[in-house]
């Protein structure tokens, strides 16, 4: 049996519950015929030259855990500049906060030929390699030009956005040649899938051929969408611990005469928490029924702190819902409770059971898990309502949410009033629908349909 290779920006060990679903699928996968996960430690060496780092192994019951330290340098350029200040806010479709600044690129050229000089002597002929999300996208060009022919996949966690807005991304013409680096590139959804087709179709002049197959370049590459989903099993075994038990029993205690909404969410200009926001003011605006009767929980833990727009953001955030609890709030009642910081993974099924709402509203997203923890989270015989916004890849596959528009405030309003209102037997009917189709296709058959796509990949050519 081939050994399976991962490669990611970060490495998690999936032995730890804390590493989150996405970490446990991967680790049974490469645990299944032993495997190899690599990527960067986390750790930064100051002072370090560029394009030097140390290599740590380490096991993991059957699969070897191999990171390597990035210099200073090689962190600020390829992670935080070129990764998260370039490709993340082109590919969420925000070009107006994107940064192609001064030696990003090529420090992104660097430490991807970085991880492949460093790869590629523990490679073994008959392994297949998975590349994962928008940090690695030229790994597998740096890997062929070493002379590797194996199986090489790559999988986009955010989404990909329409042609013009690729074409204006400095480079892209080579970000889109790396591309047939990989035997299959896999995307979350339709619409993603339909971009990338037209993009290499009408900027690389990419030839179409029947089943996803595109060829260009002196090479044949596949592509085509496989929605991510949970562990629905090991999420709802979560419920079982301590941490969650105690969780939604302070919340039921303390919130029994009132209704309680969830949002979770990284803090991230992509995931529309300002209009949020500002949609449950109009509520408490329009429905005042609602006044000292439901309250949101909004929890955005930290992320990238160190760029600039997080920082405003967090900013607009907490004088939002300053404003809106200094208005709207009681003595023994505030409408939103905001919370800059990260939850354990064990207490999110304990919030997630005690909430009646989700409000999972961003303005773009590659999938969204959170909207599928929180349906996998209710009670059957008395579920919440998940408001989902119709530009989470999630809903795709979760038609029977309540959609919304999040830049239209007062739809948003008008569809969080009729969540919270929502007969049972309504909220049976689109629950059980939901709970049905994310158990259908949970992680494990993300897994195993990509993986079952790439086996089928005829090995590359040798190179000349």
């Amino acid at each position: 049996m081939s050994r399976l290779v991962v490669i990611s920006n970060r490495v998690s060990d999936p032995r730890k519950v804390a590493a989150g679903g996405l970490a446990v699928a991967l680790g049974d996968a490469l645990a299944t015929s032993g495997g190899l996960w690599f990527g960067w430690s986390g750790k930064i060496v100051e002072g370090g030259a560029s394009g030097e780092g140390e290599l740590h192994q380490q096991r993991a019951g059957n699969v070897e855990l191999v990171t390597i330290d990035l210099s200073r340098e090689d962190h600020d350029t390829y992670y935080t500049g070129y990764s998260n200040q370039a490709l993340w806010p082109a590919f969420h479709y925000r070009l107006d906060l994107a940064d192609f600044g001064s030696g990003f690129f090529a420090g992104y050229q660097r430490v991807n030929r970085l991880f492949a000089r460093k790869l590629a002597p523990l490679l073994r002929d008959d392994d297949v390699i998975w590349v994962h999300d928008y940090h690695l996208i030229p790994l597998a060009s740096e890997l062929r030009s070493l002379g590797c022919r194996q199986r090489i996949g790559f999988f986009l966690h955010i989404p990909l956005p329409p042609p013009p807005i690729l074409a204006a991304i400095p480079g892209h013409e080579w970000l889109m040649r790396s591309f047939f680096a990989y035997d299959l590139v896999g995307l979350q959804t339709h619409e993603d899938a339909d971009h990338f087709a037209r993009f290499l179709v009408g900027e690389a002049h990419a030839e179409r051929l029947p089943d996803g197959r595109f060829s260009a370049y002196g090479r044949t590459m596949r592509a085509q969408d496989f929605p991510i989903g949970i562990d629905v099993d090991e999420f709802q075994g979560l419920a079982e611990s301590a941490e969650s038990r105690e969780t939604e029993a302070t919340l039921k205690q303390q919130y029994a005469h009132r209704r309680l909404l969830v949002g979770i969410d990284r803090l991230d200009y992509s995931k529309g928490l300002p209009r949020r926001l500002r949609a449950f003011r109009e509520l408490l605006d329009n429905y005042p029924e609602n006044r000292n009767s439901a309250t949101l929980i909004q929890i955005a833990s930290p992320t990238r702190e160190s760029v600039d727009a997080y920082a405003d953001i967090r900013h607009e955030l907490e004088g939002l819902a300053g404003e809106i609890n200094g208005t709207y709030g009681e003595l023994a009642w505030m409408p939103i409770r905001y919370m800059h910081r990260t939850w354990a993974r064990k207490r999110l099924p304990g919030l997630y059971r005690a909430a009646k709402v989700a409000l999972v509203t961003p303005l773009r997203d590659g999938m969204n898990l959170v909207a599928k923890e929180y349906v996998a989270m209710q009670d059957e015989d008395d579920p919440g309502v998940l408001v989902l916004s119709r530009f989470a890849g999630a809903a795709e596959q979760m038609r029977e949410a309540l959609l919304v528009n999040p830049y239209d405030i007062p739809a948003t309003a008008q569809t969080i009033q009729r969540a919270l209102q929502m007969p049972l037997a309504e909220r049976r009917e689109r629950h059980a629908a939901l709970l049905k189709r994310i158990r259908e296709y949970d992680v494990h058959a993300w897994r195993k349909d990509f993986l079952g796509v790439l086996a089928e990949a005829a090995p590359p050519p040798p190179v000349v």
